[in-house]
């Protein structure tokens, strides 16, 4: 490949990669990522609108937020970063119940990409409660060769105001569509849905 080509190549390919919404330099630190690639709720709305089945939306919560506390009806898929500890663990630091990171997450990530039939170069959307897991999962992605992950950085629920109270900005607040209806094909991995039997009432 000459120098030339390989040079429109790579104006093509940014071409490509939809505009950044937010400047690095207005994204608070804690949540900023390697990729640089960050949107608010309005802007992850549209982007995963504009792009379609070309864009994979995940909400990167517990399951149980998910269904309790709603998740966005366009999310592709529900893969949480990290979940409850299995015995309830008390996290005396943090002072709430101890959340245990996931190893499943990239795999489960890298998934349901390729059941979407898209690649780690197409747009991932990654959305947590106010933007602190869903900056880690960008990172975890990127180290693993994802190039295009973008991050929610006011996520589901948004930040805190100083009244203790997560009205300040996020998707619930942007008045964007959600559901507490999650469905099976957003919280259950393909390779571990059963299979539905060629004829019915046998295994």
């Amino acid at each position: 490949m000459t120098r030339f080509l390989a040079a429109v190549l790579a104006v093509f390919a940014v071409a490509a990669l939809p505009a950044l919404a937010i400047e690095a330099s207005k994204v608070p630190e804690e949540k900023r990522t390697k990729l640089g690639l960050y949107v608010d709720a309005k802007e992850a709305f549209e982007l995963k609108k504009r792009l379609g089945a070309k864009a994979l939306f995940v909400d990167i919560r517990t399951l149980a937020e998910a269904q309790y506390v709603g998740t966005p009806e366009i999310a592709d898929a529900v893969v949480p970063y990290v979940e409850l500890a299995p015995d309830f663990e008390w996290d005396d630091k943090k002072k709430r119940l101890l959340l245990v990171s996931q190893k499943s997450f990239v795999p489960s990530v890298e998934e349901r990409l390729a059941a979407a039939g898209l690649g780690k170069d197409d747009v991932v959307i990654l959305m947590c409660r106010s933007g602190e897991r869903s900056t880690r999962g960008v990172e975890e992605l990127a180290a693993k060769g994802f190039t295009k992950v973008y991050t929610v950085i006011d996520g589901f629920e948004g930040d805190m105001s100083k009244a203790g109270r997560r009205d300040v900005n996020g998707w619930k607040n942007a008045g964007l569509p959600w559901t507490y209806k999650m469905t099976k094909e957003q919280a259950v991995s393909p390779s571990r849905r059963p299979q539905q039997p060629l004829v019915p009432g046998r295994p």
